[in-house]
């Protein structure tokens, strides 16, 4: 077994589950401590980060990171997943004029709440929803607070709107697809879906699976391996000697003046190993760096 530490960015193929995704990573790495950020649905492609070794005690950040998606509504089909996997419920004419179109979809963009779809990873009661609905139990889900910071329209092809969304975490793209579908009075579903970036990492990083495993058969895996400091690149680094390293290692929080208070900062030992990031605090009314999670092995 190998102990890699950081972060594969995986282009995940449509039609295998992001929990697949994670066993070819851990093949291709020969590592047991390997798991993803956030799931794609099965049907969905792209951006996948996946974590490694002791880079998984990141998962708590990446998950809450804003993602982008390259989303083709198709009009006038409702389907019971929200998506084209699903069984077809409706189908209805679209007639709507690109006016509509535009003024709907601008209706969506701010904060909104959302209302998750059965067919989803969510649990309830200790049941995935996705298992109660496949046997054609349906429950009330509670409606969550997301943010839809953008949404571009790339093309109208009648019955078929391709767009590029901005959004928070939690957000469901086929759930508002399919909201944008009933609120134009004709329904709608996802007919194809990318996700182009998780926080900073983006579609041009991502590794096909059959890369990751050419490279691993080469013996070059490493190359797929971004370190985890990457992650936290737009935060201040601080590179601190030994005994302070230690201390920071051991949950200890050090005196530090100079920082902004409330700030978070990527800490380095002698060496210039990442080892945890910090947030700058007061305490017993001195500047110190409280750890908020240590990465060393």
């Amino acid at each position: 077994m190998n102990d890699y530490c950081g972060i594969v960015i995986l282009n995940k193929p449509v039609g295998i589950s992001s929990h697949k995704c994670v066993g070819i990573v851990r093949k291709a790495l020969d590592m047991k401590k390997v798991g993803h950020t956030g799931t794609l649905d099965p049907e969905a492609s792209g951006v996948l980060p996946i974590l490694v070794g002791p880079a998984t005690r990141a998962s708590d950040f990446l998950t809450t990171e804003d993602k982008r998606y390259r989303a083709t509504i198709l009009l006038g089909t409702k389907t019971d997943t929200l998506d084209m996997a699903g069984e077809i419920l409706e189908e209805n004419p679209v007639n709507v004029t690109e006016e509509e179109i535009r003024f709907v979809i601008n209706k969506f963009i701010g904060d909104i709440k959302q209302i998750p779809p059965m067919y989803s990873a969510i649990q309830v009661n200790g049941q995935r929803l996705y298992h109660l609905a496949r046997q054609g139990v349906e429950i009330e889900r509670e409606a969550r607070d997301i943010t839809i910071f953008s949404i571009e329209i790339e093309k109208i092809e009648l019955p078929e709107i391709t767009v590029n969304v901005h959004c928070s975490k939690g957000t469901y793209i086929r759930t508002l697809a399919s909201d944008i579908g009933d609120a134009l009075g004709c329904g709608g579903c996802i007919k194809a879906l990318e996700r182009t970036s998780s926080g900073v990492f983006t579609i041009d990083k991502a590794i096909p699976p059959e890369e990751l495993m050419a490279l691993s058969e080469k013996g070059e895996v490493e190359k797929a391996i971004l370190p985890l400091d990457s992650f936290f690149e737009n935060y201040e680094a601080i590179k601190l000697d030994k005994k302070r390293a230690d201390r920071v290692k051991n949950g200890v929080s050090i005196y530090y003046r100079g920082k902004t208070i409330g700030n978070f900062y990527r800490v380095y030992d002698e060496n210039g190993v990442f080892i945890a990031l910090t947030q700058a605090d007061i305490i017993d009314e001195r500047e110190c760096l409280r750890l908020i999670k240590g990465f060393y092995k």
